[in-house]
This record gives structure tokens, sequence and C-alpha cells, in this order.
């Protein structure tokens, strides 16, 4: 054999029809095992690559899709992408990773890259529809879009989530039991659906447990680190400070544990915190940070799964995929040592 091997050639390598190879390369989940598995190794010992070019001509594909999402730097992002792209990969698409950082023009910009035809697909993270959709329950010509971990109320697109209140319920609830009463929570930002159902189980565990919240226990964040820092300080600043926190993500209760210790305060054994969402740095941190666990590779993988099936003509799932977390126990929460 000379050139580059094509798809008659790996099925005459393997005594299959062309169109077999085809279906099995393509990802249509029409070819069963074991021939899916040969076709695809018998692909790969040939080192054979698709004409790319020619097949997005046929099928008037980009083999291409977005993953949209409101803060690159983050890197809970970077796990859900491992997920998005293995998957991807398998079915022969690529993977583009958009970065909207709240910008209008931005988030109008990727919608209209899916709409132009340079994507087939959308994955979106950024917990909003871009200004121009708001509003508006459907999406533009069926645009196929898939919510993941955030939420957007209202909108009838098909979301892959966590149950929020559940999770903030069970990480308060474990400061209760530690012997917390005066415990607060630094939220995310007050118009986001994602942040409002934190705070709900943040206030259900606390009125189950017969605890007052005060107002000024609830403080406004952004998600970041120096907005933590800016709010934890008014937290201490009052006549009775909270001896625990509880941060709607990592980065928060990082900028939270900053602001303690720059006022001599010692986490855990003066102040409990935890966090939400177990980014690779809340272990490393010292001490480790408790937090709570999202199963961020199997939310990449079954978002994906789901945009694919709507690209491939199938239809989306009726009800939300919602995907179980768990409260990781660690270095920054302890028994109270002042308790009221």
């Amino acid at each position: 054999m000379t050139g580059s091997p094509k798809i008659k050639d790996i099925a005459e390598r393997l005594g299959v029809s062309p169109a077999t190879v085809s279906r099995a390369l393509s990802g249509s989940g029409l070819v069963a095992e074991p021939t899916l598995s040969r076709i695809r190794e018998a692909a790969q010992a040939m080192n054979y690559r698709p004409n790319v070019s020619a097949r997005n001509l046929r099928t008037r594909r980009s083999m291409t899709v977005l993953m949209v999402v409101r803060d690159i730097g983050n890197p809970f992002y970077l796990e859900v992408m491992k997920g998005v792209e293995r998957t991807a990969r398998d079915a022969g698409y690529s993977v583009l990773m958009g970065n909207s950082e709240d910008d209008a023009e931005r988030e109008n910009g990727y919608f209209d890259m899916l709409r132009d035809g340079h994507a087939d697909g959308m994955i979106l993270m950024t917990g909003q529809l871009p200004p121009r959709m708001q509003g508006h329950r459907r999406i533009p010509a069926g645009l196929p879009v898939v919510v993941a971990l955030e939420l957007i109320q209202g909108s009838d697109l098909p979301h892959v989530q966590i149950d929020n209140v559940a999770a903030a319920r069970d990480a308060v609830r474990h400061l209760i039991e530690l012997g917390h009463r005066r415990i607060a929570h630094i939220t995310g930002p007050a118009h986001e659906a994602m942040s409002n159902l934190r705070q709900q189980g943040y206030r259900l565990a606390m009125s189950e447990a017969g605890l007052e919240v005060p107002p000024p226990y609830e403080q406004c964040g952004d998600y970041h680190v120096h907005a933590a820092r800016s709010v934890c300080s008014a937290l201490f600043d009052l006549a009775a400070p909270p001896t625990a926190i509880f941060c709607a993500n990592d980065e928060m209760a990082f900028g939270a544990i900053h602001e303690l210790r720059r006022r001599k305060l010692d986490v855990p054994n003066d102040v409990s915190v935890v966090g939400f969402d177990d980014i690779y740095l809340s272990e490393a941190f010292f001490p480790s940070l408790t937090t709570v666990s999202q199963p961020r590779a199997e939310i990449g993988r079954a978002a994906i799964s789901v945009l694919l099936d709507i690209i491939g003509g199938g239809h989306p799932p009726a009800d939300p995929l919602v995907l179980p977390t768990q409260l990781q126990i660690r270095g920054t929460t302890a028994r109270c040592a002042n308790l009221q």
C-alpha cells in the first residue's frame, strides 16, 4: 500500500465493508462490539487519518464543538474540559474553549460562531444566555446547546448539573455537627441561579438546626479571591463574628482564609472554612480545604454525550441529568472551640 491509508484499505484488511468502517470511525453508534474495537485498533495501527475537509463538505458539519466558560483561569473548568475532550475525540470532534469573562460582546460572538456553522454545538457554562437572547425561552433556530453545571432557569435547554441545595446543606450540616452556631455564608453573584441554590442549602441547614441567620452573616461575593477577602473583613468587624464560614466556591474560601490569617486568626482552630468545587489546589492548600467535590470529568463526559446525541438528530433528555457530589472533609474545619 502506498500513500495514506484509506477507509477501503481498513475494510480490506478486516474483511468488512467500507460503510461499516466509515460508521465505526464517525462515532455513529451503529457498529457493535467487537467489530468497533477491531476497526479502531486497525485504524490506529495503520496510522489512518480522516480527510477532515472532505468529510465536512459531505456532512455539512465543522466537527467542532464549543465549550464556553466564564473564566478560563479557573482550574475547575480544565477538569471538565478533560471529560469533554476525551469523549469528543472518540467521536471525531475537536473542542474549542471560549472565555466569556462576563463580556456581552464575547458571549454574543460565541453564539454567532454556532449560528454561522463554525461549530456544531455548544456546552454553555456561563450561567446565562448572551444578552441578545436573554428573556427568550428558546434558542433561535434550534441551535444545539447543553448547559453544564450552571443553571439557566426558565429555559428549555438540556442541563447537566448537581443538586446544589443538597450539597450546600450537607456542607453546613458538617459545621453544625462540629458545634458551630454562628455560621456565615459568602455567596456567589446575587442574580445567578446556582448561587441562589447554594444559599438556599445554607439557609435550609441553619433552619433545620433552629439557628438564625443575622443579615450581616450573608455576604455577597463574585466567585473571586479579592471579593471574598473584602466581605470576610466585613464579617470580622462585627461585634459577634462567625466561628465558621461556608463559601460558595473554593476561590472565595482561599480569599477568606487569607483575610483570617491577616487578622492573626487560625484556621481551623479559631474559624472553620468550607468551600465548594474541590479544585485541585484545594488539597494542596495548607491546611487542605474542606469542600464539596463535584464530579468534574463526569460532568464533561455527560454534557458532550448529550450534545453529540442532539447533533446526531437525537432528542435531548426531558429532565436535567443530576450527578452526585461528595463532601471532602479536610483540614480547614474543626470542632468549635467556643461553643455558643
